[in-house]
């Protein structure tokens, strides 16, 4: 049967998965330009960003699992982009590039539909309104049997684990403090009782847990 799994992601020591302020040219807001440099400095990710060298070991291991196969993934509006309200341009493809990393299909969360954008490498991204579960079902129908990716944002993922839909969350926690913004875990009350750290791996740049439910 077909997981829904949150694959690295990354917060700092006080629990924070973006700062304040994301826009254009912050993504991930203010204070968190560091936040992602434990998977930056890796083999696997600088290999497939045409670049040389990078670390190996128990993080570039993270990276390389994270790219594994993955069916379909999920993700909030805010994930794809900074626009918020009617979409005013069409034109403009998300901050993912003309090849986007998922090569699948994408599902964005959005109270603002829009025709499906289809990118190189396969991945066409589908812009859709609907609760968690509708969500989920039209991923795992779109996966043919494979798991599907939780990417976030934080909101994103609180939402599912309200719903008690998400299997497994891979978290890297980045030796660093952001101050502000938006927790992964505030506000879930007993949202995450049955669930539990069957794995934790530090390094020098991150601590990685696996959690199960």
């Amino acid at each position: 049967m077909a997981k829904l799994i949150v694959a690295n992601f990354t917060i700092s020591l006080d629990g924070y998965a973006a700062g304040p302020g994301q826009r254009m040219d912050a993504p991930f807001g203010d204070g968190a330009d560091a936040l992602h440099d434990w998977m930056v400095g890796t083999r696997a990710f600088r290999e497939s960003h045409g670049m040389e060298g990078g670390e190996e070991g128990p993080d570039n291991d993270r990276v390389l699992q994270a790219a594994g196969d993955f069916g379909a993934t999920i993700m909030g509006r805010n994930m794809f982009g900074p626009q918020r309200g009617p979409w005013d341009d069409h034109e403009w493809q998300g901050w993912w590039g003309d090849n986007p990393p998922f090569h699948n299909d994408v599902f964005v969360m959005t109270h603002h539909p829009r025709p499906t954008l289809k990118l190189a490498g396969g991945t066409s991204f589908h812009f859709v309104d609907g609760t968690a579960e509708e969500v989920l079902a039209r991923a795992v129908a779109a996966a043919g049997g494979k798991d599907v990716q939780l990417s976030g944002g934080a909101g994103v993922i609180r939402q599912f684990l309200r719903a008690r839909l998400v299997d497994e969350l891979r978290i890297a926690v980045a030796p660093m403090f952001i101050g502000g913004g938006e927790r992964l875990f505030d506000g879930l009350g007993d949202a995450m009782q049955g669930y539990r750290v069957v794995e934790q791996v530090s390094t020098k740049a991150a601590t990685h847990l696996l959690i199960t439910r």
